[in-house]
C-alpha cells in the first residue's frame, strides 16, 4: 500500500487565534504515517456569510475552497462545524448550479473531521496517548448533529493508555456559541455557556476537550467567569501532547 496523503483545512479560528491546533493536527497525522499538505491559498469556507444570509459572498468563498482543495486526497479539518459546511452547506449553496454542485459533492465526500479520520480511516484508538488526570468531553452541535460524529472522539478518550475519561451531564447540550448567535445575542449565549460550565465543573475533570474551537472559546470564558480551574483544550492538542 502506498503512502497515505491528506490535505489539512486549517479553518479561520485556528489560523487566527490558535495555529497550535493546526500544528497539532499535523503532528498527530504524521506520527501515524500520513503525508500532510496544507495549501497556502486556503481561506474561510464561507460559513459565517452563509449563516448571516449573505449567500453571494458565501458562494465566492465556497468556490475558492473548491479550487484550492481540488484533488483526490482526503481533507482533514479540526472542526466539525467547518467540515459540515463543506459537506452539506455547499450542496445547498449550489442547489441550482449543477456543475458546481457536482464539484461540491465530490469534495464533500473527501472531508473528514479530525477524530473521524483518525478512527474511521486510520483505525486509531486511545492506546497511543497518555493524558494526565481526568478529562471530559463537550459534544458540539455541528459535529454531532450535522456531521454525525459522536463515537469517534469518545472512543479515543475512553481508551487512553493513561488518564481517566469522565462523562459530562448534558454533554450534547449547546454551549451557546452558535456562530453569529453569540455575536447577536451575547446575554443568552453567556447564560447557555454558564450552564455548560456548571456541567463541566460537576465532572471533577482537570481538562475539558472538544472538536470545535469556537465552542471551546465560549466554554473557557464561562469557566473563567466562575473561577474554575478546569483547563480547556482542543482534542488535537490533547492528543498531540499525549503521544507515546
Amino acid at each position: 500500500m502506498g503512502e497515505r496523503k491528506v490535505t489539512v483545512f486549517v479553518t479561520c479560528l485556528a489560523d487566527t487565534f490558535r495555529p497550535d491546533v493546526a500544528e497539532a493536527v499535523v503532528t498527530v497525522l504524521e506520527r501515524f504515517g500520513v503525508s500532510v499538505k496544507v495549501p497556502a491559498g486556503q481561506t474561510c469556507c464561507g460559513q459565517p456569510a452563509y449563516n448571516a444570509g449573505y449567500l453571494d459572498e458565501a458562494k465566492k468563498a465556497a468556490l475558492h475552497f473548491l479550487d484550492v482543495f481540488d484533488g483526490d486526497d482526503p481533507i482533514v479539518c479540526p472542526s466539525g462545524s467547518c467540515a459540515s459546511m463543506v459537506k452539506h452547506g455547499f450542496l445547498r449553496l449550489f442547489e441550482d448550479d449543477p456543475q458546481n454542485r457536482e464539484r461540491a459533492e465530490k469534495t464533500g465526500e473527501r472531508v473528514y473531521e479530525f477524530t473521524q479520520f483518525l478512527v474511521k480511516v486510520l483505525g486509531v484508538d486511545g492506546s497511543r496517548f497518555s493524558v494526565p488526570g481526568k478529562v471530559t468531553y463537550h459534544a458540539s452541535c455541528h459535529t454531532t448533529r450535522h456531521l454525525g460524529v459522536r463515537d469517534e472522539p469518545l472512543s479515543i478518550l475512553k481508551s487512553l493508555k493513561e488518564g481517566e475519561f469522565v462523562p459530562m451531564r448534558d454533554a450534547e447540550q449547546c454551549c451557546g456559541f452558535g456562530g453569529l448567535f453569540m455575536a447577536k445575542l451575547p446575554e443568552i449565549s453567556c447564560a447557555i455557556a454558564d450552564e455548560k460550565a456548571e456541567c463541566v465543573d460537576e465532572t471533577g475533570a482537570d481538562l475539558v476537550t472538544g472538536c470545535d474551537l469556537a465552542c471551546l472559546f465560549n466554554i473557557q470564558d464561562a469557566l473563567r467567569r466562575r473561577g474554575s480551574r478546569v483547563r480547556v483544550e482542543h482534542i488535537a492538542r490533547v492528543l498531540a501532547g499525549g503521544l507515546e
